[in-house]
């Protein structure tokens, strides 16, 4: 398991929790983006099956309380058929991320980031109501992304955005459904393995970075303009897809010596 972990110098670490701290900024805000900031950017660095595991356990521990408060407020009728439907296909994710090569890993993770990111920007909604088979494919997408790189997020995004519902109940949305879709995640990581003492080590420097990211990103949601949001939130993405292209590694490594 030595080649998991990999050679984490203090390059390396800077460029973890960085994508962290951002990542947690995204997600306290909107509800959604930190897997498609932190997977591409900690894979260049780390194992993608390690950095999976990390986000897994960082995002539905430190987002908790969140949770808590949007159960209250969120859509059942849309959300609950989006969860089981991401809870059938997240081992089939799982699987894949066990058994593919880690270089395969890191191109597909770029090219869904950068697949998704295209999606968010295209302005595409689903226009009909949100009923619940509609709303248990859309799961299903989400599961199979969410296993096998923590990308869940954009197709229930896009799905949810084009409803009538104010932002503050899709943020509520998000949020429980990745909570209640994690569970599922465990187990199959857990089966899989994923969860090692080097996933442990890399947890003690990212719980807290996460947390306080996560705690300033709560408390300018309603505060900023969402049109400006967005356009940084999709900025830092595209930043992440482009840096963490395997082509690239060469380049970033010269540049940080």
């Amino acid at each position: 398991m030595s080649a998991f972990f990999g050679k984490l110098d203090g390059l390396g670490i800077f460029i973890v929790i960085s994508a962290i701290a951002v990542g947690g900024v995204v997600r306290g805000f909107s509800g959604f983006g930190a897997g498609m900031i932190i997977m591409p950017i900690a894979s260049t660095t780390v194992d993608p099956r390690l950095a999976a595991a990390m986000l897994l356990v960082i995002d539905s521990l430190i987002t908790l309380p969140i949770v808590m408060r949007s159960v209250r407020i969120c859509n059942w009728k849309t959300v609950l058929p989006a969860v089981i439907g991401a809870a059938f296909f997240v081992p089939a994710g799982a699987y894949v991320l066990a058994v593919a090569d880690t270089l395969a890993l890191r191109w597909a993770i770029t090219i869904i980031a950068a697949m998704l990111l295209a999606l968010l920007l295209s302005g595409w909604r689903y226009k009909g109501t949100p009923t619940a088979p509609i709303s248990f494919g859309v799961g299903v997408s989400s599961g199979f992304l969410g296993g096998v790189s923590q990308l869940a997020g954009p197709p229930m995004v896009a799905f949810w955005l084009s409803g009538p519902e104010p932002h503050f109940i899709i943020r509520a949305n998000l949020m429980v459904f990745f909570a209640l879709a994690s569970v599922m995640t465990y187990v199959a990581y857990a089966v899989s393995g994923f969860f090692t003492s080097d996933v442990l080590r890399l947890l003690v420097l990212a719980v807290p970075v996460y947390g306080f990211a996560i705690y300033l990103g709560s408390r300018g949601f309603g505060k900023a303009d969402p049109k400006i949001y967005r356009a940084v939130a999709y900025s830092l993405i595209a930043l992440a897809v482009i840096a963490s292209m395997p082509a690239l590694d060469d380049i970033l490594r010269a540049s940080g010596q």
